[in-house]
């Protein structure tokens, strides 16, 4: 009797009879013999109907199983280094469960937006499916790292009373006799977390109502925000730089297959070692107005802007100490130079530009009621935020990794679209 097998496991039931439940990616015949591709949901294999060596009704099925059909194959594994996998299944028996007439995604090429519209059916296909399994490896390996750093996962609301960054990104609904929004950030309930549990962090989706058209924004997106407590910019860009090294090595030594499938070059994935190099926003001005950028003093840096940064170098880099005027109204100004925040951002290498932003947070109680007031914020909404400074308030400072830009980075991505399973995009809401 046929073993029940995953086609990622094949390689253990060589010689031996499985069952094979999944679905017909691609089939070709040539007389008596036809060959199917098929995909499981853990790998793509290819499975050869022989006439003769199956039942009439099976060897006709397999001729006649169209893209996507579901099927339940059953055969012999045998070793194949011509075979997708290095493996094929050599046919027994094949039943059709349903097949599937008119799939819409031929293995042609489609256009961008067909595809987009597609979506559902399109993560069925090996490229998709490779890249959101190594955002899955990405996303498992980061909360791997903080439970094992003595972080604690607390959870934060996705509804809110307030803005954690700009009023103006704000997704506005109504709570019942009152207004709400989808969060920007966990961060601020972070902070309470840290000051009960000391390292912190959340997981999450975010939201951010900005008409950006650009290759490096979603209207929704993924966060990853560890919070610490007794802690200040400089060890909180160590933990940055450990994270994101040991990220990348697990990503690159769990997933190779599924980033060659990417075409993803790992040897630039693979020097990613601390420490990082860092600069201060003041030269990272110079830098881009050198390269005929139109920036000035003051300005918030643009894609194009972090792009040109981050092609200068072969590691991520930091960039430090900006504005406060371009910052948010939580980071800690530096007491050295109270026009700069303690803050940083990590520009990701090869032109990726942001994938962490973070820094100090203002402990003292006077100074964030001032900055509320400066950024026209109603104090009201943040009384349980103030709280924090009230009752035994400590330096204290975390940061937030996006999954998709990070996603897009490591695998190399063009758009970041595809970095996550169904974008919601400025004019894309469907699927």
């Amino acid at each position: 009797m046929a073993e029940g097998a995953f086609i990622r496991d094949v390689a253990s039931f060589e010689g031996r009879e499985v069952e094979i439940r999944g679905w017909v990616y691609n089939s070709r015949s040539s007389g008596r013999i036809h060959f199917l591709i098929l995909r499981d949901g853990t790998g793509f294999m290819q499975a050869v109907a022989v006439q003769g060596q199956l039942p009439d009704r099976a060897f006709q099925a397999a001729g006649f199983a169209p893209q996507e059909a579901a099927v339940v194959a059953r055969g012999l594994v045998r070793a194949d280094r011509r075979a997708p996998g290095g493996y094929e299944l050599e046919l027994r028996d094949l039943e059709v469960l349903q097949g599937s007439p008119g799939y819409p995604l031929t293995l042609k090429e489609h256009g961008v937006e067909f595809l987009m519209d597609h979506r559902h059916l399109w993560i069925r296909s090996p490229r998709q499916h490779a890249l959101l399994r190594v955002r899955a490896e990405l996303i498992a390996a980061c909360r791997d790292f903080l439970d094992s750093d003595g972080f604690t996962l607390v959870d934060a609301p996705i509804l809110t009373p307030a803005a954690a960054e700009g009023t103006t990104t704000l997704f506005e609904i109504r709570y019942f006799d009152r207004s709400a929004y989808l969060t920007q950030s966990g961060q601020l309930y972070n902070e309470a977390a840290a000051m009960a549990f000391g390292k912190v962090y959340c997981y999450g989706p975010t939201f951010r109502a900005e008409k950006s058209k650009t290759r490096r924004h979603l209207i929704e997106f993924w966060m990853i925000e560890p919070e610490m407590a007794y802690c200040d910019l400089e060890q909180c860009l160590e933990v940055e730089e450990r994270m994101v090294s040991a990220v990348v090595a697990r990503v690159v030594e769990r997933r190779r297959p599924e980033l060659a499938v990417l075409g993803r070059d790992v040897s630039k994935l693979e020097k990613i070692r601390p420490p990082f190099p860092r600069i201060s926003y003041d030269e990272a001005v110079e830098m881009l107005q050198r390269a005929g950028h139109s920036i000035k003093w003051g300005d918030d840096f643009g894609a194009p802007d972090e792009s040109y940064i981050s092609q200068q170098f072969d590691l991520p880099v930091f960039v430090l100490r900006y504005p406060a005027a371009c910052k948010a109204f939580y980071m800690q100004p530096d007491p050295a130079r109270p026009e700069v925040v303690l803050g940083a951002d990590l520009l990701a290498p090869e032109g990726y530009g942001e994938i962490i932003g973070g820094g100090q947070r203002i402990h003292d109680l006077e100074l964030l009621q001032a900055r509320i007031r400066e950024h026209g914020l109603n104090e009201a909404n943040y009384g349980w935020y103030l709280d924090l400074r009230r009752y035994g308030s400590v330096p204290h400072s975390g940061f937030g990794l996006g999954i998709e830009r990070t996603l897009a980075w490591m695998a190399g991505l063009e758009h970041i679209r595809e970095a996550i399973p169904f974008p919601r995009l400025l004019h894309r809401i469907y699927p």
